[in-house]
């Protein structure tokens, strides 16, 4: 049976609540996700300078995957919040038309092509054994994860991150790396070169207007503490988003 990719706009769209159980059923840890009830309002195009955005994937009219991801017109980037297939329905090429409706909506959004797109994921190296059965019961594996964005095009940034709270007492998560996918890799990643670089400027732009958006005033400290820690590099290596596996 086919699967259908679409925008969801209108606010009570029953895909909201379908998308919400895909990823709560799909992520081994469906507590720090944005909770489906907040996306109507984050559908309103009236939310300030950030557009937000919705897409699912329908087999049946079930959603059996989505992404939510969110427009930057101040550093003319792309966050996404999450993209995720149901587990019954991966491996059938869903992720990947979901990234290229992103990249057209963005485009769009734009007016014109955006650089690239961002996501935050975890890193299983830095996974305790409790979260690492978490991700086992879940049916998910981190490394596979990890793997499946390197298949879209991914590439993890080389500076240290941080997500500023929601980790051990309201402090920092630190189990998160960075990556970046580029719109349109230069034709040499054809011949297996992919794109080395993101320029320090807009990944440190692109995180400080993400962050504005919950953290208002506080977004430009921690924005300035990411910069801080490309110690004057202009540029940030791209890296294989796959850590090795330990034995």
């Amino acid at each position: 049976m086919s699967v259908d990719i679409r925008e969801v706009t209108d606010p009570d769209d029953p895909a909201i609540a379908g998308f919400g159980a895909m990823q709560s059923a799909a992520y081994f840890a469906p507590e720090t996700l944005i909770p489906a009830q907040y996306i109507p309002r984050m559908l309103d195009p009236e939310t300030g300078g950030r557009r937000n955005f919705l897409i699912v994937a329908e087999r049946n009219h079930h959603v059996v995957g989505g992404a939510l991801f969110h427009w930057l017109p101040e550093p003319g980037s792309g966050f996404s919040s999450f993209l995720g297939v149901a587990r019954e329905c991966r491996r059938q090429g869903i992720a990947g038309r979901l990234h290229e409706e992103r990249f057209r909506i963005l485009d769009r959004a734009a007016g014109g092509e955006v650089p690239g797109v961002f996501i935050d994921v975890v890193n299983p190296i830095r996974l305790s054994k409790a979260e690492l059965e978490r991700e086992r019961r879940a049916g998910s594996d981190p490394w596979d994860r990890r793997r499946a964005f390197e298949h879209l095009g991914f590439r993890q940034v080389e500076i240290r991150y941080e997500q500023p709270v929601g980790g051990p007492g309201g402090g920092p998560v630190t189990i998160l790396d960075l990556l970046y996918c580029p719109h349109r890799p230069s034709a040499a990643l054809t011949a297996h070169q992919p794109t080395t670089t993101v320029s320090t400027r807009l990944v440190v732009d692109t995180m400080r207007a993400y962050w504005s958006g919950w953290l208002r005033e506080a977004a430009d400290r921690h924005a300035n503490e990411l910069e801080a820690r490309a110690q004057g590099a202009t540029q940030l290596a791209l890296l294989s988003p796959v850590p090795p596996r330990p034995y």
